[in-house]
């Protein structure tokens, strides 16, 4: 029974500092007036990892099943999750071009992360003053500020 799940928002995002470079993830949870926030660092990645991480890492934190709102200014994580990824599951995780599909491990692990939850994948604008996705931005920056 997915009423009786607590109603969690994720708030996520992905830093990079150069493309590939260091980028960090950050991931802002809000359950009523609870609120966790987490963030990390890669030396060596690419923006669109470190957006699918932010996610992952969000969901992974939930102790209980839950029903999940996620907000990301990645139409890259949105599109995939909702999109995508039954297509490229349909060919052998190969995209519409007969290419393998970036970050196959990632996608993977972001659908095992999403399975225990229902989820909703929520687009929002970055940079937009939308002050929860803001702050995972903060928190994805302050991941690689933080391991230089």
């Amino acid at each position: 029974m997915t009423e009786s799940r607590p109603a969690v928002e994720i708030h996520c995002d992905g830093a990079c500092r150069g493309n590939p470079g260091p980028g960090g993830w950050g991931a802002l949870l809000r359950s009523g007036e609870k609120i966790k926030e987490l963030y990390g660092y890669k030396p060596h990645t690419t923006n669109n990892e470190m957006e699918l991480t932010g996610a992952i890492e969000g969901l992974n934190a939930l102790k209980l099943p839950s029903r999940v709102a996620l907000h990301t200014d990645s139409s890259y994580v949105v599109k995939g999750m909702t999109e995508w990824i039954k297509g490229w599951k349909r060919n052998g995780w190969m995209t519409s071009t007969k290419q393998p599909v970036k970050n196959k491990p990632l996608w993977q692990a972001l659908e095992a992360a999403a399975a225990r939850h229902t989820v909703r994948w929520v687009w929002v604008k970055g940079h937009a003053g939308n002050r929860d996705n803001e702050r995972a931005d903060e928190l994805a920056n302050r991941g690689i500020d933080e391991a230089r």
